[in-house]
């Protein structure tokens, strides 16, 4: 299972990370580690990631992802981070063994940047904030 966040600036651009293991760019988050809740995985890879110890809000996506292209996931959850102020952004540190930049993306850019199914996922995530829901998944696509 993996757990991230959806962080946005002023101007409702998405913060994306860029590791240095996969040949694509994500949202902040990680796998969560056994006998961890999804929140708190979600919470503890903010801070490994991105150097920032924030409470995260509420549920926004819970997406299924089929057996084979990410073996340790299964599921995916995203919380959402909210709006990120200066300070914050000032002070993002990234673990250069880890992740090799970061990026304010608008809907074209991430759309450029992701591979489909993350496309998907942070933009239903985006739908989900704005309408104040939580929306279930399988492998990006709303089910239901």
């Amino acid at each position: 299972m993996g757990a991230g966040a959806l962080f946005v600036d002023e101007r409702d651009r998405v913060l994306l990370v860029e590791p240095t293991y996969k040949p694509h760019w994500e949202l902040p988050g990680g796998v969560v580690e056994a006998d961890e809740s999804p929140y708190r995985g979600a919470v503890r890879e903010i801070r490994e990631e991105l150097g920032l110890s924030l409470p995260l809000g509420r549920l926004l996506v819970v997406d299924w992802v089929p057996a084979g292209r990410y073996p340790n996931d299964g599921v995916m959850v995203v919380y959402d981070g909210g709006l990120l102020d200066a300070d914050q952004v000032a002070s993002i540190t990234l673990p250069a063994e880890e992740l090799r930049s970061w990026a304010w993306c608008d809907t074209e850019a991430a759309g450029r940047l992701l591979p489909g199914v993350l496309a998907r996922r942070v933009a239903m995530a985006r739908r989900a904030k704005i309408e104040g829901v939580a929306v279930y998944l399988e492998d990006g696509y709303a089910v239901g």
